[in-house]
């Protein structure tokens, strides 16, 4: 499935918008909270880098921690799928979409592919059920066209009986808090920090603030961060930081929304730093760190996105910068023993937007 050498080419090009996908009557019901209503002022990204695995304690996400890297040699990562049914009667099968960050036109083709969607970009899988891993803006040239795109979709699949939801990502909870709070500083752990900077330098593009629309904020700040689906634990980053949160799936949602709801900047300064952690599933003890998540919250595999896959596989080093060569990944990587699934093709780094059906074997 995941043998060929087709690779989605990415378009580089920053700030690009085009306009938005016409939503449905009952996605433009929500009400406006007054912090929607909030303008940003500009403000001037600085340079900066951090490597990923090696933040410091409290480490403070405001510098860009992903370089974008040109296409080169293929990583190939074997994984089919699962030919047995879904667990719950009456649905159909399952997809998952790894990190989004603005590439719409590679998440239509994508979906197109898989039959998720027809060529006019209407849903045209009836009663499958697709989930987002969370990063759909930031870097890329269209993050509020893959917002409406998600939005519209859900409607849709619940019309022919199936289901496309969403979970947060940081770069949601980085958005949010940039038109939230704007310069306002925040208790970093490591110096004066806003959402407004740390956005800009980790991909924000000035065309999705100034299309963001109340709706959009309702739409993200609603998103639940953990779910269980046939024996899968969906989540987005990976991390262990969600176990601070609550003991339980339900517990986990409700602490998140409370703390968006609370509309305090350094409470949701620290959980937007705490999901930025990556990596816990990589190295020595990440097959007990995820043993100890799915103790709490249930399921089998772990599922997520966040950690590029060239850098969990150490084929890139954050050192290449810009102009270093990084690989295509053609699937997703199974690792920790087999019990984590990584999601995140790198499409900001030239790589694929990967769609794929769970379960897999590896």
């Amino acid at each position: 499935m995941y043998g060929g050498a087709t690779v989605v080419e990415g378009s580089m090009t920053q700030g690009a918008g085009q306009e938005p996908v016409v939503r449905t009557a009952t996605l433009r019901d929500f009400r406006v909270p007054p912090y929607a209503q909030t303008p940003v002022p500009p403000a001037a990204p600085h340079p900066g880098s951090v490597v990923p695995g090696d933040e410091p304690e409290g480490y403070t996400p405001t510098a860009r921690d992903l370089p974008v890297i040109n296409r080169g040699g293929t990583v190939q990562v074997q994984a089919v799928p699962d030919p047995r049914p879904a667990a719950d009667q009456g649905l159909g099968p399952l997809y998952v979409v790894g990190d989004v960050h603005g590439y719409l036109d590679e998440l239509r083709e994508a979906l197109v592919e898989k039959g998720l969607i027809d060529a006019e970009g209407a849903w045209a899988a009836g009663n499958a059920r697709l989930w987002f891993l969370g990063d759909f803006t930031d870097r890329g040239p269209d993050g509020i066209g893959v917002i409406d795109l998600v939005m519209r979709l859900s409607a849709e699949a619940a019309a022919a009986g199936g289901y496309c939801k969403a979970l947060m990502g940081n770069h949601e909870l980085l958005l949010i808090g940039a038109k939230r709070f704007a310069d306002t500083p925040v208790n970093s752990g490591a110096g004066t920090a806003t959402f407004q900077a740390a956005w800009l330098l980790n991909g924000g593009q000035k065309t999705d603030m100034e299309r963001l629309q109340d709706v959009h904020l309702q739409w993200m700040s609603r998103l639940d961060a953990v779910v269980e689906e046939d024996g899968h634990l969906l989540m987005h980053s990976d991390t262990t930081a969600y176990l601070d949160y609550g003991s339980t799936i339900e517990d986990v949602n409700e602490t998140v929304h409370a703390i968006l709801t609370r509309n305090d900047a350094d409470e949701c300064w620290d959980l937007f730093r705490k999901l930025t952690k990556r990596f816990a599933f990589r190295d020595e003890g990440g097959t007990q760190a995820v043993q100890d998540l799915m103790a709490a919250y249930g399921g089998q595999r772990i599922v997520h996105g966040h950690s590029p896959i060239p850098y969990l596989l150490g084929e890139v080093s954050p050192e290449d910068g810009e102009d270093g060569a990084g690989p295509v990944v053609n699937g997703p990587h199974v690792y920790a023993d087999g019990l984590a699934i990584a999601m995140d093709g790198g499409v900001t780094m030239a790589g694929k937007l990967l769609v794929v059906q769970l379960p897999l074997h590896d």
